[in-house]
């Protein structure tokens, strides 16, 4: 089984200029239960050598002894210990920034008074001109409630916001899109419906995240069916195209028929319903589900699911999802031979794709490889500059054939960093919006400025 470390830590450490002292306190770390990253030399003297070397634990725990290893090793001494992740999200991880630098009294007039009184006329007597004249026309708002984040469940918005960062920071560096987190001090529906219409003229799109099931659901479909720009909850569809996207390749790499095969979904929250209602609509079968929540179950029905459960589907069915926030649900003697098994859940997967494939798995993968970030980014900027007012079904699936056919030989899915990939499924979920009638705008590309 793969170990994953959970934390990790930059040590600097100051080593005498003897033999044998770096191999013994490497030994140490690992003899405590820790692992070596990098190392990297800083300075030497004829005395003593300095260094920065990165170590990873399972906890704090394992952390503590591993560092108190390094300081009992003969000949070292730690001068600091750095939390580089904390370092990195000090200040926050986003910014708003000006375009154009404002260096002479002329920018200044004509950038804000009197010049900009002319653009706000012409919104006045167009309102369709502020997508030309203001930079509401690539804004996403990502909204939270806090109440589903990863999987720390419900930790409130504000604990919430770095995840929101993260989100904006993948928009921004992938597709070039301008995400502006908001974060909801309620989890009332009726509250932040009302809250999301009421703010929606300033975005061209709403992205909902980390909104608790069943909530989620009739806020989604709510706001949908008040507003003329897109709003999807990436939970739900982001996670439901990479997936079916996965499962593309898998199923093509198996020699198995997707529409053929009997597909079983466990845990039936955001994802696992949206998963679950893609994948029936593009086999035109009906896929088995499971939840200990009779509702979750009962609403899986309802959608055209069959009712079942975890020891069942693990025994019939072809392929198998997970997305329960159950850590080893899925026991490795329940694994069958030739099955593919996606364990979605994150950060700990409901069986360790390694030990998945070592009992007869043909293909497995966790949440860490099937990320919604190949979707979401491309998904947004698709129907952004396509002007659609909707996200439709067939646009989603746009996007994970996409995915699937830009997913390099021997992987599941593409690199999530490979811009090409990002801009192709924008340019297909802009076509598709195109081919049902519903874009209103010419599309332009969008070009890395």
């Amino acid at each position: 089984m793969t170990w994953e470390p959970k934390i990790m830590r930059k040590v600097r450490v100051r080593n005498s200029q003897k033999k044998g002292v770096l191999a013994k306190l490497l030994t140490a770390v690992a003899e405590a239960g820790g692992n070596v990253g990098s190392i990297n030399l800083l300075t030497e003297t004829s005395r003593h050598v300095v260094r920065d070397v990165t170590i990873t634990a399972e906890d704090e725990k394992s952390l503590a002894a591993v560092l108190a290893a390094m300081e009992m090793n003969e000949g070292t001494r730690i001068i600091e210990v750095r939390d580089e992740v904390l370092e990195l999200h000090q200040k926050g991880k986003i910014a708003i920034r000006s375009r154009y630098p404002i260096e002479s009294l002329t920018t200044l007039r004509r950038v804000y008074t009197p010049g900009v009184a002319e653009v706000c006329n012409r919104i006045a007597k167009d309102p369709s001109q502020a997508r030309l004249y203001t930079s509401i026309s690539h804004m996403v708002a990502i909204v939270t409630d806090g109440t589903a984040v990863l999987g720390l469940g419900d930790i409130g918005a504000l604990a919430g916001m770095p995840v929101m960062e993260g989100k904006a920071m993948l928009m921004e560096t992938l597709v070039g899109l301008s995400g502006i987190p908001i974060l909801l001090n309620t989890k009332d529906t009726e509250e932040i419906i009302k809250t999301v219409a009421a703010i929606s003229p300033t975005f061209a799109a709403i992205q909902l995240e980390d909104i608790s099931a069943p909530r989620c659901f009739e806020i989604e479909r709510r706001l949908q069916a008040m507003l003329d720009i897109p709003v999807m909850h990436d939970d739900q569809h982001g996670t439901a195209v990479v997936t079916t996207a996965a499962l593309m390749v898998a199923t093509r790499e198996a020699g198995m028929d997707m529409k053929k095969a009997v597909i079983g979904q466990i845990g039936l929250g955001a994802a696992g319903q949206a998963i679950g209602q893609m994948l029936m609509r593009l086999t035109g079968s009906p896929v088995h589900g499971a939840d200990l929540n009779q509702e979750a179950l009962s609403r899986f029905e309802t959608l055209g699911g069959v009712k079942s459960n975890l020891k069942d589907i693990m025994a019939t069915c072809d392929i198998v999802i997970g997305t329960t926030g159950a850590p080893n649900l899925i026991k490795p003697e329940m694994v069958r031979k030739g099955q593919i098994i996606l364990a979605l859940s994150n950060p700990n997967a409901e069986i360790d794709p390694d030990l998945a494939m070592e009992h007869g798995a043909a293909f497995a993968a966790d949440g860490k490889s099937v990320n919604n970030v190949l979707g979401f980014p491309g998904i947004f900027r698709g129907a952004v500059d396509a002007n659609a007012p909707r996200i439709t079904q067939e646009m989603l699936v746009a996007a994970a054939e996409t995915i699937a056919s830009m997913t390099p030989p021997g992987e599941l899915v593409p690199s999530p960093l490979d811009k090409k990939v990002h801009l192709a499924v924008a340019k297909a979920v802009a076509d598709t919006a195109f081919k049902q009638g519903i874009a209103r705008a010419d599309y332009v590309p969008y070009v890395e400025e």
